[in-house]
């Protein structure tokens, strides 16, 4: 395929995509109906409105400008030589992995499938779409299961901490980009009206805070008033009647409870004062600060924990992020700030 058939594809693909979240009359409806259902069973934190907002995302990036906008920087050759490229997905929020799929068969390049056990459906799902679009995608890709055949070019692979550790050993001969565990934090100065709250709402609460995107802690000047927080999350609280979430906030309750720890709850969401910058489900961290310069010191020194900082343009690096949008990243917004699609190219 050449470099243009494989862009009309995905664009082609995003309009599909678009058509099954909007309207119940596509060809395609009954089939996605299905796949919400397969993709809850399989992983319960994939409940139908954070698959179909996943879906919705992409399906929003999929568009010619985007994709143009993403890939003109870049010489991308109609005579590559194609590489497989093993791709160790994820499975923390629906289809994490399809932005590292999209960008090495755009490339022209055979991804190598791992797919994560949480998420074994949706995936699949979409490249069925691709293929129906354009059979030629079918060699594109293969799916295995077991990574000690070592039969590709080079590997993408994100985890946790641990298993980062794992991979970049495993793989050490290899060619690789391995991404860790990574956290977005809020840094609020006080000024920010009810649409930039109700924004960092869906920052935190979006995917039920399993992303790597998803603030998990707030910077806040002295004196803030953090009912104003749990007013605009409230919209929130039928987060409460998912088993999952409600049994995480149940155990993080007891277990600050019976350690005397000080913290504020409003029936769905713990908010506790704390340095860390990971914080478990159906919790949030907060934190004081005196000067705002020392918080964007902080950012910069560790740059390497953050995905993304949210704030009204007091952060500015490629780490900024507007309210309500952490969760929506552009296709040039790379993970780990990790350029995929210069790191295929240079495999040439």
């Amino acid at each position: 395929m050449k470099f243009r058939e494989r862009v009309d594809a995905f664009v082609r693909l995003g309009e599909v995509l678009n058509e099954i979240t909007i309207s119940d009359s596509s060809i395609y409806s009954k089939r996605y109906k299905n796949i919400l259902i397969e993709a809850e069973k399989c992983n319960p934190w994939f409940t139908k409105r954070n698959v179909k907002h996943a879906v919705s995302q992409i399906s929003n990036t999929l568009t010619l400008d985007n994709l143009c906008a993403w890939l003109d920087p870049y010489s991308i050759n109609d005579q590559v030589s194609p590489k497989k490229i093993l791709i160790v997905m994820a499975g923390n929020i629906p289809l994490v992995g399809f932005h590292d799929f999209l960008s090495v068969a755009i490339t022209g390049n055979i991804s190598v499938v791992k797919l994560s056990s949480k998420d074994q459906v949706l995936f699949r799902f979409v490249f069925s779409l691709l293929t129906e679009i354009d059979f030629r995608f079918s060699e594109y890709l293969l799916y295995i299961e077991d990574l000690s055949i070592k039969n590709f070019d080079a590997v993408i692979a994100t985890g946790s901490d641990n298993s980062s550790k794992y991979f970049n050993y495993y793989f050490k001969n290899i060619p690789k980009i391995i991404r860790h565990s990574r956290s977005s934090i809020c840094i609020l100065d006080g000024s920010e009206k009810k649409i930039d709250l109700d924004g960092l709402a869906r920052d935190v609460f979006l995917y039920f805070g399993l992303g790597c995107r998803s603030v998990s802690k707030i910077y806040i000047p002295f004196g803030y008033n953090l009912d104003t927080l749990f007013a605009v999350f409230y919209h929130y609280r039928y987060l409460i009647d998912h088993q999952k979430y409600l049994s995480n906030y149940d155990y993080h309750k007891s277990i600050f409870l019976m350690g005397s720890n000080k913290f504020l709850e409003n029936g769905f969401l713990i908010m506790k004062e704390d340095v860390s910058i990971f914080s478990p489900v159906s919790v949030l961290y907060y934190e004081y600060y005196k000067e705002i310069d020392d918080i964007i010191d902080f950012v910069d020194e560790n740059r390497k924990s953050f995905q993304s900082v949210v704030s009204k343009g007091l952060f500015c690096s490629n780490l900024h992020v507007d309210f309500g949008c952490s969760q929506s990243p552009r296709l040039w917004n790379y993970a780990d700030n990790i350029d995929t699609i210069e790191f295929v190219l240079s495999l040439d």
